[in-house]
Protein backbone atom coordinates (compact mmCIF):
# COMPACT_ATOMS: atom_id res chain seq x y z
CA UNK A 1 0.00 0.00 0.00
CA UNK A 2 2.83 2.35 0.90
CA UNK A 3 4.54 1.50 -2.39
CA UNK A 4 1.43 2.45 -4.32
CA UNK A 5 1.22 5.78 -2.48
CA UNK A 6 4.82 6.61 -3.31
CA UNK A 7 4.29 5.77 -6.96
CA UNK A 8 1.20 7.97 -7.06
CA UNK A 9 3.05 10.91 -5.49
CA UNK A 10 6.00 10.48 -7.76
CA UNK A 11 3.87 10.34 -10.88
CA UNK A 12 2.20 13.63 -9.92
CA UNK A 13 5.52 15.46 -9.80
CA UNK A 14 5.95 17.92 -12.68
CA UNK A 15 9.52 16.63 -13.00
CA UNK A 16 8.02 13.80 -15.08
CA UNK A 17 5.98 16.16 -17.29
CA UNK A 18 6.82 18.60 -20.09
CA UNK A 19 8.14 21.75 -18.43
CA UNK A 20 9.19 25.18 -19.65
CA UNK A 21 10.74 28.15 -17.80
CA UNK A 22 8.38 30.78 -16.45
CA UNK A 23 9.20 34.49 -16.52
CA UNK A 24 9.47 35.85 -12.97
CA UNK A 25 10.18 39.54 -12.44
CA UNK A 26 9.73 42.42 -10.02
CA UNK A 27 8.61 45.90 -11.10
CA UNK A 28 8.93 47.73 -7.78
CA UNK A 29 10.90 50.99 -7.66
CA UNK A 30 12.72 52.43 -4.66
CA UNK A 31 11.35 55.93 -5.23
CA UNK A 32 7.74 54.69 -5.37
CA UNK A 33 8.17 52.50 -2.31
CA UNK A 34 9.82 55.34 -0.38
CA UNK A 35 6.70 57.47 -0.84
CA UNK A 36 4.51 54.68 0.55
CA UNK A 37 6.91 53.90 3.38
CA UNK A 38 7.45 57.46 4.65
CA UNK A 39 3.70 58.16 4.76
CA UNK A 40 3.18 54.86 6.59
CA UNK A 41 5.81 55.75 9.19
CA UNK A 42 4.47 59.27 9.81
CA UNK A 43 0.83 58.18 10.11
CA UNK A 44 1.76 55.24 12.36
CA UNK A 45 3.57 57.65 14.70
CA UNK A 46 0.71 60.17 14.71
CA UNK A 47 -1.89 57.45 15.46
CA UNK A 48 0.29 55.78 18.12
CA UNK A 49 0.67 52.66 16.00
CA UNK A 50 -2.97 52.15 15.03
CA UNK A 51 -2.31 53.02 11.39
CA UNK A 52 0.40 50.32 11.23
CA UNK A 53 -2.28 47.81 10.18
CA UNK A 54 -3.18 49.97 7.19
CA UNK A 55 0.53 50.54 6.57
CA UNK A 56 1.15 46.81 6.31
CA UNK A 57 -1.68 46.38 3.80
CA UNK A 58 -0.38 49.25 1.64
CA UNK A 59 3.16 47.84 1.76
CA UNK A 60 2.20 44.28 0.90
CA UNK A 61 -0.19 45.31 -1.84
CA UNK A 62 2.56 47.33 -3.48
CA UNK A 63 5.17 44.54 -3.20
CA UNK A 64 2.79 41.75 -4.27
CA UNK A 65 1.30 43.86 -7.04
CA UNK A 66 4.78 44.61 -8.37
CA UNK A 67 5.65 40.90 -8.60
CA UNK A 68 4.87 39.34 -11.96
CA UNK A 69 4.88 35.61 -12.71
CA UNK A 70 4.19 34.40 -16.23
CA UNK A 71 2.51 37.69 -17.12
CA UNK A 72 0.23 37.82 -14.05
CA UNK A 73 0.63 39.79 -10.81
CA UNK A 74 0.19 38.56 -7.24
CA UNK A 75 -2.46 40.06 -4.96
CA UNK A 76 -2.54 40.74 -1.22
CA UNK A 77 -6.13 40.35 -0.04
CA UNK A 78 -6.02 41.21 3.65
CA UNK A 79 -8.03 44.06 5.11
CA UNK A 80 -6.53 46.39 7.75
CA UNK A 81 -9.09 45.45 10.40
CA UNK A 82 -8.02 41.79 10.22
CA UNK A 83 -4.45 42.83 10.96
CA UNK A 84 -5.49 45.32 13.63
CA UNK A 85 -7.36 42.57 15.51
CA UNK A 86 -4.23 40.43 15.55
CA UNK A 87 -2.10 43.30 16.79
CA UNK A 88 -4.56 44.12 19.54
CA UNK A 89 -4.30 40.47 20.62
CA UNK A 90 -0.51 40.72 20.60
CA UNK A 91 -0.59 43.90 22.70
CA UNK A 92 -2.97 42.30 25.19
CA UNK A 93 -0.70 39.27 25.55
CA UNK A 94 2.37 41.47 26.02
CA UNK A 95 0.57 43.66 28.56
CA UNK A 96 -0.58 40.58 30.45
CA UNK A 97 2.97 39.23 30.54
CA UNK A 98 4.36 42.56 31.77
CA UNK A 99 1.67 42.98 34.46
CA UNK A 100 2.02 39.42 35.74
CA UNK A 101 5.82 39.69 35.82
CA UNK A 102 5.44 42.79 38.02
CA UNK A 103 3.06 41.00 40.40
CA UNK A 104 5.05 37.87 41.19
CA UNK A 105 7.34 35.30 39.54
CA UNK A 106 4.70 32.59 40.10
CA UNK A 107 2.15 34.44 37.97
CA UNK A 108 4.75 35.10 35.30
CA UNK A 109 5.77 31.44 35.07
CA UNK A 110 2.11 30.43 34.94
CA UNK A 111 1.55 32.82 32.02
CA UNK A 112 4.64 31.45 30.24
CA UNK A 113 3.27 27.92 30.66
CA UNK A 114 0.00 29.03 29.08
CA UNK A 115 1.92 30.68 26.22
CA UNK A 116 3.69 27.40 25.48
CA UNK A 117 0.37 25.82 24.61
CA UNK A 118 -0.93 28.98 22.93
CA UNK A 119 2.12 29.30 20.65
CA UNK A 120 1.07 26.57 18.16
CA UNK A 121 -2.29 28.28 17.70
CA UNK A 122 -0.59 31.63 17.06
CA UNK A 123 1.85 30.07 14.57
CA UNK A 124 -0.93 28.24 12.69
CA UNK A 125 -3.11 31.34 12.57
CA UNK A 126 -0.25 33.52 11.36
CA UNK A 127 0.85 31.12 8.61
CA UNK A 128 -2.71 30.43 7.51
CA UNK A 129 -3.44 34.14 7.33
CA UNK A 130 -0.28 34.85 5.34
CA UNK A 131 -1.10 32.16 2.80
CA UNK A 132 -4.82 32.77 2.46
CA UNK A 133 -4.31 36.49 1.99
CA UNK A 134 -2.02 35.80 -0.99
CA UNK A 135 -3.51 35.03 -4.39
CA UNK A 136 -2.23 34.50 -7.91
CA UNK A 137 -4.60 34.49 -10.87
CA UNK A 138 -7.57 34.66 -8.46
CA UNK A 139 -6.49 31.47 -6.68
CA UNK A 140 -5.52 31.68 -3.01
CA UNK A 141 -2.68 29.92 -1.28
CA UNK A 142 -3.49 28.01 1.90
CA UNK A 143 -1.86 26.46 4.95
CA UNK A 144 -3.21 23.22 6.43
CA UNK A 145 -1.01 22.63 9.46
CA UNK A 146 -2.74 21.47 12.65
CA UNK A 147 -2.35 22.54 16.27
CA UNK A 148 -0.87 19.25 17.51
CA UNK A 149 1.61 18.90 14.67
CA UNK A 150 2.72 22.50 15.19
CA UNK A 151 3.10 21.86 18.92
CA UNK A 152 5.40 18.93 18.09
CA UNK A 153 7.60 20.68 15.51
CA UNK A 154 7.77 24.18 17.02
CA UNK A 155 7.63 23.51 20.77
CA UNK A 156 8.38 19.90 21.74
CA UNK A 157 11.29 19.21 19.37
CA UNK A 158 13.11 22.54 20.04
CA UNK A 159 12.73 21.92 23.79
CA UNK A 160 13.99 18.34 23.42
CA UNK A 161 17.06 19.59 21.55
CA UNK A 162 18.21 21.22 24.79
CA UNK A 163 19.07 17.75 26.10
CA UNK A 164 21.39 17.25 23.12
CA UNK A 165 23.12 20.57 23.90
CA UNK A 166 21.38 21.86 20.75
CA UNK A 167 23.34 19.46 18.55
CA UNK A 168 20.02 18.22 17.17
CA UNK A 169 18.82 21.75 16.33
CA UNK A 170 19.70 21.48 12.58
CA UNK A 171 17.47 18.39 12.38
CA UNK A 172 14.73 20.31 14.21
CA UNK A 173 15.02 23.23 11.78
CA UNK A 174 14.87 20.82 8.84
CA UNK A 175 11.66 19.32 10.15
CA UNK A 176 10.14 22.76 10.72
CA UNK A 177 10.84 23.86 7.14
CA UNK A 178 9.65 20.56 5.70
CA UNK A 179 6.46 20.70 7.78
CA UNK A 180 5.62 24.22 6.57
CA UNK A 181 6.24 23.44 2.89
CA UNK A 182 4.28 20.17 2.99
CA UNK A 183 1.30 21.95 4.55
CA UNK A 184 1.21 24.76 2.00
CA UNK A 185 -1.22 24.63 -0.91
CA UNK A 186 -2.05 26.64 -4.01
CA UNK A 187 -5.76 26.13 -4.49
CA UNK A 188 -6.24 22.38 -4.32
CA UNK A 189 -2.65 21.59 -5.32
CA UNK A 190 -0.17 20.79 -2.54
CA UNK A 191 3.48 21.75 -2.31
CA UNK A 192 5.73 18.83 -1.50
CA UNK A 193 9.33 18.49 -0.38
CA UNK A 194 11.71 15.96 1.15
CA UNK A 195 14.59 17.85 2.76
CA UNK A 196 18.00 16.48 3.67
CA UNK A 197 19.13 16.65 7.28
CA UNK A 198 22.74 16.45 6.08
CA UNK A 199 22.43 19.82 4.31
CA UNK A 200 21.19 21.45 7.52
CA UNK A 201 23.86 19.86 9.70
CA UNK A 202 26.68 20.84 7.32
CA UNK A 203 25.33 24.38 6.91
CA UNK A 204 24.93 24.78 10.68
CA UNK A 205 28.38 23.34 11.43
CA UNK A 206 30.18 25.53 8.90
CA UNK A 207 28.17 28.56 10.08
CA UNK A 208 29.24 27.94 13.67
CA UNK A 209 32.90 27.55 12.72
CA UNK A 210 32.74 30.62 10.48
CA UNK A 211 31.18 32.73 13.23
CA UNK A 212 33.79 31.64 15.78
CA UNK A 213 36.70 32.38 13.43
CA UNK A 214 35.43 35.80 12.38
CA UNK A 215 34.60 36.84 15.92
CA UNK A 216 37.88 35.57 17.38
CA UNK A 217 40.09 37.16 14.72
CA UNK A 218 38.24 40.48 14.82
CA UNK A 219 38.34 40.68 18.62
CA UNK A 220 42.05 39.83 18.63
CA UNK A 221 42.74 42.65 16.18
CA UNK A 222 40.61 45.08 18.18
CA UNK A 223 42.25 44.15 21.46
CA UNK A 224 45.72 44.78 20.02
CA UNK A 225 44.92 48.24 18.65
CA UNK A 226 42.59 49.45 21.43
CA UNK A 227 43.94 50.79 24.74
CA UNK A 228 43.39 48.72 27.86
CA UNK A 229 39.69 48.95 28.66
CA UNK A 230 40.48 49.36 32.34
CA UNK A 231 42.42 52.59 31.74
CA UNK A 232 39.48 54.82 30.93
CA UNK A 233 35.74 54.92 30.49
CA UNK A 234 36.26 56.02 26.89
CA UNK A 235 38.29 52.91 26.13
CA UNK A 236 35.57 50.75 27.67
CA UNK A 237 32.98 52.42 25.44
CA UNK A 238 35.16 51.81 22.38
CA UNK A 239 35.52 48.13 23.25
CA UNK A 240 31.77 47.76 23.82
CA UNK A 241 30.95 49.37 20.49
CA UNK A 242 33.63 47.34 18.69
CA UNK A 243 32.34 44.09 20.21
CA UNK A 244 28.80 44.85 19.05
CA UNK A 245 30.06 45.76 15.56
CA UNK A 246 32.07 42.54 15.31
CA UNK A 247 29.08 40.48 16.45
CA UNK A 248 26.87 42.17 13.84
CA UNK A 249 29.48 41.58 11.14
CA UNK A 250 29.96 37.92 12.05
CA UNK A 251 26.22 37.29 12.34
CA UNK A 252 25.55 38.93 8.96
CA UNK A 253 28.20 36.89 7.17
CA UNK A 254 27.08 33.63 8.78
CA UNK A 255 23.43 34.43 8.03
CA UNK A 256 24.27 34.93 4.36
CA UNK A 257 26.06 31.59 4.19
CA UNK A 258 23.32 29.65 5.98
CA UNK A 259 20.44 31.25 4.08
CA UNK A 260 22.07 30.68 0.69
CA UNK A 261 22.72 26.99 1.38
CA UNK A 262 19.37 26.20 2.97
CA UNK A 263 17.17 28.27 0.65
CA UNK A 264 18.75 26.73 -2.44
CA UNK A 265 18.19 23.26 -1.01
CA UNK A 266 14.55 23.93 -0.08
CA UNK A 267 13.65 25.33 -3.50
CA UNK A 268 15.46 22.60 -5.43
CA UNK A 269 13.71 19.91 -3.36
CA UNK A 270 10.20 21.36 -3.69
CA UNK A 271 7.53 20.96 -6.34
CA UNK A 272 3.90 21.98 -6.70
CA UNK A 273 1.88 18.89 -7.47
CA UNK A 274 1.31 18.60 -11.21
CA UNK A 275 2.19 22.25 -11.82
CA UNK A 276 5.79 23.37 -11.25
CA UNK A 277 9.35 22.74 -10.05
CA UNK A 278 11.51 25.39 -8.39
CA UNK A 279 15.17 26.35 -8.14
CA UNK A 280 17.24 28.92 -6.27
CA UNK A 281 20.67 30.37 -7.09
CA UNK A 282 21.43 32.40 -3.97
CA UNK A 283 25.20 32.77 -3.57
CA UNK A 284 27.12 33.39 -0.37
CA UNK A 285 29.15 36.22 -1.93
CA UNK A 286 26.15 37.95 -3.49
CA UNK A 287 23.94 37.68 -0.42
CA UNK A 288 26.74 38.71 1.93
CA UNK A 289 27.46 41.80 -0.21
CA UNK A 290 23.78 42.82 -0.19
CA UNK A 291 23.38 42.28 3.56
CA UNK A 292 26.51 44.24 4.49
CA UNK A 293 25.92 47.16 2.10
CA UNK A 294 22.28 47.35 3.21
CA UNK A 295 23.37 47.66 6.86
CA UNK A 296 25.88 50.38 5.95
CA UNK A 297 23.23 52.25 3.96
CA UNK A 298 20.72 52.05 6.84
CA UNK A 299 23.27 53.28 9.39
CA UNK A 300 24.54 56.13 7.22
CA UNK A 301 21.02 57.28 6.29
CA UNK A 302 19.62 56.88 9.83
CA UNK A 303 17.13 54.35 8.48
CA UNK A 304 15.88 56.41 5.53
CA UNK A 305 17.44 53.96 3.06
CA UNK A 306 15.09 51.19 4.18
CA UNK A 307 12.88 51.34 1.03
CA UNK A 308 15.98 51.05 -1.17
CA UNK A 309 17.30 48.06 0.82
CA UNK A 310 13.90 46.35 0.74
CA UNK A 311 13.42 46.72 -3.02
CA UNK A 312 17.01 45.62 -3.57
CA UNK A 313 16.53 42.46 -1.51
CA UNK A 314 13.27 41.53 -3.25
CA UNK A 315 14.90 42.07 -6.64
CA UNK A 316 17.76 39.77 -5.67
CA UNK A 317 15.40 37.06 -4.42
CA UNK A 318 13.28 37.07 -7.58
CA UNK A 319 16.27 37.29 -9.93
CA UNK A 320 17.69 34.19 -8.25
CA UNK A 321 14.49 32.14 -8.21
CA UNK A 322 13.71 29.81 -11.09
CA UNK A 323 10.36 28.23 -11.91
CA UNK A 324 9.70 25.48 -14.44
CA UNK A 325 5.98 24.92 -15.03
CA UNK A 326 3.91 22.53 -17.12
CA UNK A 327 3.24 23.72 -20.65
CA UNK A 328 -0.54 23.77 -20.13
CA UNK A 329 -0.24 25.74 -16.88
CA UNK A 330 -2.98 28.24 -17.82
CA UNK A 331 -5.51 25.43 -18.14
CA UNK A 332 -4.32 23.82 -14.91
CA UNK A 333 -4.56 27.06 -12.91
CA UNK A 334 -7.98 27.91 -14.34
CA UNK A 335 -9.15 24.45 -13.27
CA UNK A 336 -7.74 24.99 -9.78
CA UNK A 337 -9.57 28.29 -9.49
CA UNK A 338 -12.91 26.79 -10.48
CA UNK A 339 -12.59 24.06 -7.86
CA UNK A 340 -11.34 26.02 -4.86
CA UNK A 341 -11.84 29.77 -4.92
CA UNK A 342 -15.50 30.16 -3.92
CA UNK A 343 -15.38 28.27 -0.61
CA UNK A 344 -11.83 29.29 0.21
CA UNK A 345 -12.58 33.02 0.00
CA UNK A 346 -15.48 32.80 2.44
CA UNK A 347 -13.58 30.72 5.00
CA UNK A 348 -10.54 32.99 4.84
CA UNK A 349 -12.53 36.19 5.31
CA UNK A 350 -14.55 34.89 8.27
CA UNK A 351 -11.98 33.05 10.38
CA UNK A 352 -8.52 34.47 9.68
CA UNK A 353 -6.74 37.23 11.54
CA UNK A 354 -3.10 38.21 11.52
CA UNK A 355 -1.57 37.45 14.90
CA UNK A 356 1.96 38.43 13.87
CA UNK A 357 3.46 41.73 14.92
CA UNK A 358 5.22 42.24 11.58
Amino acid sequence: MEHEHKDETKSSSPALMSLSPVDFRFHGKSKEFFGIWIVNVLLSIITLGIYSAWAKVRTFRYLYGSTELDGHRFNYLAEPMQILKGRILAVILFAAYYWLSMQSPEFMFGFMAVMVFLTPFLICSSLRFKMRMTSYRNVRFDYTGTYWQTLLYFVVLPFASIFTLYLAMPWVLKNMDQYIVNNTKYGNKAFSTELSGEIYFVASFISGILFAIIFAVAMFVISTVTPDASVSEQAMSIMTFATFAVYLLAFTIVRAFYKARVRNHIFESTFLQGVANFSSTFSFNGLCYIYLTNIIALICSFGLAYPWTKIRMVNYAIDNTGIMAVDNRSEVIDEIGEQTTAIGDEVANVFDVDVALG
